[in-house]
């Protein structure tokens, strides 16, 4: 069952007061798009996974239930089982997930995955969001590895981003510009294309797969797959549902984010499709050499020492790296 159109006020609140035994209702972050769109396919593939197996789980299109902030409320209070949502969203309850995003501190995705599981990386952000009711069940990747995409300056090398003014995500990405020479300024999603369209913004950081989901390509003309950090988005789940669970729930749940997780990382595993899109589409895909990417990568160390993270995080996530 999915909903096919935005719900009214009404039918949501309808739909937040159902009992959690009723259904598992899952709020998306994206189109469901199985082919692009990395969350999307976590979500859909959990979703089936509980239904295949006696749960009754439903998807709710993206913002039907509420945006990011609203979200993160239902889920805190127990209204709203699962959401897709953004990292930032479980940093206002613990900043330590903060670190799976820093620019260059992984080595790749294989890396970060053993931080958080091996690493015990993700059992502390949980042991900072479940007092606040929330759980984060799995680090979701919305694509590949972030690059950078501009409207009118080709970045070829780590100088040509002197003076872009790129659209930012928060202040964390503003520092992260400013890093590289470059300058930021805060827009809302909703409000990218008309900021990239009048000269607001010169570009964003984003996966591969951005411009041809959300329409972009009309006005987005270069893509630098510079590798920068992991597309991190999060699968938060209510801390009180979760426990309200029975040990035979518990198990089908935890197995869904096995398989979710396994199928979220397989899309992404191989970005030649989405960059052959690009192309077919008119944006230049520009490769950085390996000098290039070492200028990136020098010049981005200072962000880890002022990332938004709880004392002793920084550290944390050296040791599960191995440094």
């Amino acid at each position: 069952m999915k909903l096919t159109g935005i719900l009214t006020a009404s039918a949501v609140a309808a739909a937040l007061a159902l009992p959690a035994t009723a259904e598992v209702k899952i709020a998306l972050d994206s189109p469901p798009d199985l082919e692009k769109s990395g969350t999307y396919v976590w979500a859909h593939t959990f979703a089936e996974h509980l239904k295949a197996n006696g749960m009754d789980a439903v998807e709710y299109e993206r913002n039907a239930l509420g945006e990011e902030a609203e979200r993160l409320d239902q889920v805190s209070q127990g209204l709203l089982e699962v959401s897709m949502s953004d990292a930032k969203s479980a940093g206002t309850l613990d900043g330590t997930i903060f670190g799976a995003s820093m620019p260059y501190f992984f080595k790749d995705l294989e890396e970060l995955d053993r931080a958080l599981d091996e690493g015990g990386m993700l059992e502390r952000i949980n042991a900072g969001t479940t007092p606040e009711g929330v759980r984060v069940l799995d680090v979701v990747m919305t694509g590949t590895a972030s690059g950078i995409f501009t409207t009118e300056v080709p970045i070829r090398t780590f100088e040509d981003m002197q003076g872009v003014r790129m659209r930012a995500l928060d202040s964390s990405q503003i520092n992260t510009f400013e890093q590289w020479g470059s300058k930021g300024t805060i827009v809302s999603w909703s409000e990218v294309p008309n900021a990239l369209q009048t000269g607001v913004a010169g570009g964003y950081i984003n996966p591969a797969f951005v411009p041809l989901t959300y329409g972009h390509t009309a006005f987005i003309n270069y893509f630098t797959n510079a590798r920068m950090s992991q597309s991190v988005r999060v699968a938060i789940a209510s801390e009180d549902w979760y426990q309200a669970l029975t040990d035979e729930e518990r198990e089908i749940v935890h197995a869904a984010v096995d398989k979710a997780h396994d199928a979220n990382r397989a899309l992404i595993a191989d970005d030649s499709a989405i960059l052959e899109q690009l192309e077919e589409a008119g944006i230049e895909v520009i490769e950085l050499s390996p000098e290039e990417r070492a200028k990136f990568r020098d010049a981005s160390q200072p962000i880890y020492e002022t990332t938004d993270m709880p004392e002793g995080a920084l550290e944390a996530w050296k040791a599960a790296i191995g440094n």
